[in-house]
């Protein structure tokens, strides 16, 4: 491969749908990348391999005859600048870390992954594979790249050298916060009722501008009030960045992020103040991480919500399946029901039952769309009493049986 030659990607995925889905659907050529070989399981994707030669291959987990920790084993030890990028389900998530430990670049939920999160690894792919072109030889991944990456896969469910590496940080950078300290998330997700198309425009460009955007905050925060101050930053994912700052700046860091969200309606931030020490520190980014995910999942904005709402949100997203009431969760939250009633309407703008079955209904069509769970499963896992409930339902709700919607998927 020369500098100007295009990259090759392998897919492999027992699921054709998703082979097909990912051929037609992405811009290979803004990566300069080729998509040469797909195959159907982790035996022919090896033998798809040896004859391609690919530089990146996005495989799922779970395959027949091989699967995909295995393949990326083998690929990893052929070829060792290979670019590994594994497709994952929640129940994955212990069994992925081990393609994490072999050198696999990261992962992405099949049933949630956003463009963003795509291009930002196919973009970082490019740089790198065209960075190790010019330079005659592979380049090593930055440590700081490598703990990022290890850092976001931790708060994401697998279990890697996190927790270990972090104490090695601790005592060689980060003693400071030992002491009170602050901490941001920073987040980038288009908002208002044009997100969806918003998103599409931008996703060639939207991971590295967030990065970019990362590092001028804390650039500017270094020039304008310390050079040396007590801050530091760690990208999480394609369009988060927390802030580490300590408890006496956390008013010129606020200054600054206030500034940036007057350039970008897209751009706000969470913030949690003030903790002291490794395990404070630890709860508390796994605690923002958790929000932005139910953020981002059910386009929300519980950044400025009153933390009994954030909460009842937060309940009911992780416990679908529960028959909830509102009067169950104005107890869980500790207000009464007229009380709960009324406030979560003014904070959110609709009653809670009508928020209740916007989230199912949304989960009902990811499930659809990107599993073959049968309307049964489905139904239990948003809380339906039985398959033919789901279906009458979701036929009143979007004007199509969910056979017919999940079939209108797979046509496109």
């Amino acid at each position: 491969m020369t500098v100007n030659d295009p990259i090759k990607v392998l897919l492999v995925d027992d699921e054709s749908i998703v082979r097909r889905g990912l051929k037609a659907t992405v811009d290979w050529t803004r990566y300069n990348m080729q998509v040469v070989a797909d195959a159907p399981n982790g035996q022919k994707g090896w033998e798809a391999f040896l004859e391609f030669k690919p530089e990146v291959i996005i495989t799922d987990i779970v395959m027949p005859e091989m699967d995909g920790i295995e393949l990326a084993k083998r690929v990893k030890q052929q070829c060792p600048t290979a670019k590994v990028l594994l497709l994952s389900c929640h129940r994955d998530f212990e069994y992925a870390q081990q393609g994490i430990a072999i050198g696999a670049s990261g992962y992405l939920l099949k049933t949630a992954f956003e463009d963003e999160e795509l291009d930002f690894f196919l973009s970082k792919f490019k740089e790198e594979l065209s960075v190790g072109l010019k330079a005659v030889e592979v380049v090593p991944n930055d440590d700081r790249d490598r703990w990022n990456a290890s850092f976001y896969a931790w708060l994401c469910g697998f279990r890697n050298e996190f927790r270990s590496e972090l104490g090695l940080r601790w005592n060689e950078h980060w003693s400071w916060m030992n002491e009170p300290h602050e901490v941001y998330l920073a987040k980038l997700f288009p908002s208002g009722a044009n997100a969806e198309r918003e998103c599409d425009q931008a996703s060639s460009d939207s991971a590295s501008q967030a990065h970019l955007l990362w590092e001028e905050i804390a650039g500017q925060f270094k020039q304008e009030y310390k050079q040396d101050g007590f801050l530091d930053m760690v990208p999480c994912g394609a369009d988060r960045c927390f802030y580490m700052v300590s408890q006496q700046e956390g008013q010129q860091l606020e200054h600054i992020l206030k500034e940036w969200k007057h350039r970008n309606v897209d751009f706000y931030w969470s913030r949690s103040a003030p903790l002291q020490g490794m395990d404070a520190w630890l709860q508390t980014v796994t605690m923002l991480h958790q929000e932005a995910e139910l953020e981002k999942r059910f386009e929300l904005r519980t950044y400025s919500w009153p933390d009994t709402i954030t909460l009842a949100v937060r309940l009911t997203a992780d416990n679908l399946r529960e028959p909830w009431s509102v009067s169950d969760l104005a107890h869980r939250v500790g207000l009464s029901r007229s009380h709960f009633s009324t406030l979560f309407k003014k904070v959110t703008g609709e009653n809670y039952v009508s928020f209740l079955y916007r989230m199912r209904l949304k989960t009902a069509k990811n499930l659809l769309a990107n599993t073959s769970m049968t309307l049964q499963e489905v139904a239990e896992q948003i809380g339906m009493v039985d398959g033919k409930y789901l279906s009458k339902w979701f036929k009143r709700c979007c004007g199509m049986t969910p056979t017919q919607f999940r079939n209108g998927q797979k046509a496109e």
